[in-house]
């Protein structure tokens, strides 16, 4: 039989956990509490800073790409885009043999999908190359353009059919940037005889990418320059149009690190949170015999990177033929291969990522917390992206915007979470039912144990 004392010490401390587990994070950052981010129904990914207000024994994790078999006939190209238009994934790439950047030897080649693995390259017939019409060639015999054509679908409402796709094209030797348009991505019609963005300024002469801002409510151009702050180093700009037509004074973004080239930037919006550019950026190390390596880098709009991750994204591997220069340009664009699968090619590279999966809020096998900023949401229910061990899990709390947990839903009323799940709603004793709180300022507290949380959005109960 235990000692009477010891058995009150056991269950003292018992006691003293549970509270520990069961009271709210202090000492909330002033600037937070104030700031309320109004996120309505958008999903909000854990890929920088803009919820948290609090992390105890948690950490922002990168998360690694996978690499999946290499399936003969995949495209191989430079500059390449992909694009997943409905049921179709279409790529775009450069080829044919040039003796400098902008020779009209080089050629834009047209790709399609029908699960965004295994590629045809349809014959065309619109160009002939080699003596030969049976291409999928798009671009042909100009100068300047086939060099770095970099399409996307127009998601402006609005937008006529026969301009659902843009693009952009030209170096700096050219005059500056082409743009184009064309209802089904492979026949285009140039807008302009003359260049619709121009720099002396600028170089040109990587992928230059650019899309229509949902958020923003404009068109946005990432391009490739030189100089900044830590010096002469490859860098990125940014201008922006109300038309595609007449652009904006290019600014300089000024991402780099010290001694850190910053190429082919890839930025665009992630099809899941278009409020959220995501940018893969090859990192060139011209002192390393020209290595290069993919980065990870986001944008919320305006002229600012956030550089929360500073190591690579994705690695040249155990390939050495992957090490050198132009050997890992990540194709623009993230898109969906399945269900809870993302992919991103590089070259003839194929890597797979969890959905939403880039990043997490990530717990090791010691309990941690998460305490939100101040939100305002819209909906009614609380959608999470999450995966815990066998032994882990996840439980949230809602509280006042003064940190107080809100009766029905506090963190001894949500049952644990455990498992993998891309969309997972909580529940509380009470139900899943927040109507009552909608609109006004609260916050979310996570308590996790070897998890992993990666992305929140709050839905309507009818949202699938």
């Amino acid at each position: 039989m235990s000692h009477p004392k010891t058995s009150d010490s056991i269950r003292t401390m018992f006691l003293v956990a549970a509270c520990c587990l069961l009271l709210p994070l202090v000492n909330i950052d002033a600037a937070a509490a104030g700031d309320v981010r109004d996120i309505g129904s958008r999903r909000e990914l854990f890929v920088d800073h803009f919820l948290i207000g609090k992390l105890d024994g948690l950490r922002l994790k990168l998360h690694e790409p996978a690499p999946t078999p290499l399936v003969p006939g995949t495209p191989s190209g430079h500059y390449a885009t992909v694009i997943k238009d409905g049921s179709v994934f279409r790529r775009f790439d450069r080829g044919g043999s040039a003796k400098f950047d902008g020779d009209s030897l080089e050629t834009t080649h047209y790709w399609e999908s029908r699960d965004g693995v295994h590629w045809s390259g349809p014959d065309l017939g619109l160009f002939a190359v080699d003596g030969s019409r049976k291409n999928n060639v798009i671009v042909a015999n100009t100068k300047w353009i086939a060099h770095n054509f970099s399409p996307f679908l127009d998601r402006r409402p609005g937008v006529p059919k026969q301009a659902r796709f843009k693009a952009l094209a030209g170096v700096h030797k050219g005059g500056g940037l082409f743009g184009f348009s064309s209802g089904d991505g492979i026949h285009w019609q140039k807008l302009k005889e003359t260049p619709i963005i121009t720099s002396r300024a600028f170089a040109f002469d990587s992928q230059n990418v650019s899309f229509w801002s949902e958020s923003e409510q404009c068109y946005v151009c990432y391009f490739r320059t030189w100089k900044t702050p830590h010096g002469s180093l490859r860098t990125i700009s940014r201008c922006v149009s109300e038309d595609f037509i007449r652009w904006s004074v290019p600014v300089a973004m000024n991402p780099n690190r010290p001694g850190e080239h910053l190429y082919t930037s890839g930025t665009h919006p992630y099809f899941r949170a278009p409020h959220i550019y995501v940018a893969l950026p090859t990192r060139f190390m011209p002192d390393r015999g020209a290595s290069t390596d993919i980065m990870f880098m986001t944008s919320r709009g305006t002229n600012h990177y956030d550089r929360t991750f500073g190591q690579a994204f994705i690695r040249p591997g155990l390939d050495p033929s992957k090490w050198g220069n132009r050997s890992n340009y990540a194709a623009l664009n993230v898109v969906p291969t399945g269900p809870a699968e993302m992919s991103i090619y590089v070259r003839e590279r194929r890597y797979t990522i969890r959905t939403d999966g880039f990043a997490s809020v990530h717990a090791t096998d010691r309990r941690g917390e998460l305490l939100t900023r101040p939100i305002r949401f819209k909906g009614q229910q609380l959608e999470i992206n999450y995966s815990t061990s066998a032994a882990g899990d996840i439980r949230v709390e809602i509280q006042d915007s003064a940190g107080k947990p809100i009766r029905g839903f506090s963190l001894m009323e949500c049952p644990p979470l455990v498992g993998d799940h891309v969309k997972r709603v909580v529940k509380w004793a009470r139900g899943h039912d927040l109507s009552s709180l909608a609109g006004k300022p609260v916050r979310l507290r996570f308590v996790m144990i070897d998890s992993d949380l990666f992305s929140l959005r709050f839905r309507d109960s009818k949202t699938p």
